[in-house]
């Protein structure tokens, strides 16, 4: 009796068990890790074609990004799977040496998920019309368009407390968007 009684037991155990992932895990208040996302558009392109590279000036701001960053800590990098995106983020990666993690621009809320529960510092790097909308779904708080044609300069700086509360700051940096009278 003994016997069934301890294979019963064990049975119920790894039945239980089996029920859950490591996947649905969520980390618990006291494992919580801050989140820290430097989010940015690409820098200038060449061309308006498809998938262009960096123009000279494109490839100094991104430099001047990782310059920016070199105290920040940063632990991921995700970029949208486009040239111009994984040029602006390589330098960055490269002096921290992270990984760039390409993700689906057209699925932020995925994104967003994936970086609540990693935790941590991130910088991603997006669209002139992704980047603010990841600024809105990471903080509830509604951010300004970026002009397509000449806004470069826009870092937001993005963080989300212990109870999921967040706030976002945006800065500049290298050469200066000006905006036009009515925009």
């Amino acid at each position: 009796m003994k016997i069934i009684s301890i294979l019963l037991s064990s049975f119920l155990s790894i039945t239980v068990l089996g029920c859950f992932s490591i996947s649905e895990a969520q980390p618990s208040v006291s494992e919580y890790k801050p989140v820290v996302v430097f989010a940015i558009r690409h820098a200038e392109k060449v061309d308006q074609s498809k998938d262009p590279e960096l123009s000279d000036a494109g490839k100094e701001r991104a430099a001047l990004l990782a310059q920016m960053l070199r105290s920040a800590q940063i632990e991921y990098i995700h970029s949208s799977p486009y040239i111009r995106t994984m040029s602006t983020a390589a330098p960055t990666a490269q002096a921290h040496g992270v990984k760039v993690q390409e993700y689906d621009p057209r699925d932020l809320p995925n994104l967003v998920e994936k970086v609540r529960i990693m935790g941590g510092r991130h910088l991603i790097v997006g669209h002139s019309n992704t980047t603010p909308l990841l600024a809105e779904l990471l903080t509830d708080e509604k951010s300004p368009a970026i002009n397509e044609a000449e806004e470069f300069d826009r870092l937001y700086v993005l963080t989300v407390g212990k109870e999921g509360k967040a706030s976002s700051v945006i800065i500049r940096y290298g050469k200066q968007f000006i905006s036009k009278p009515g925009e």
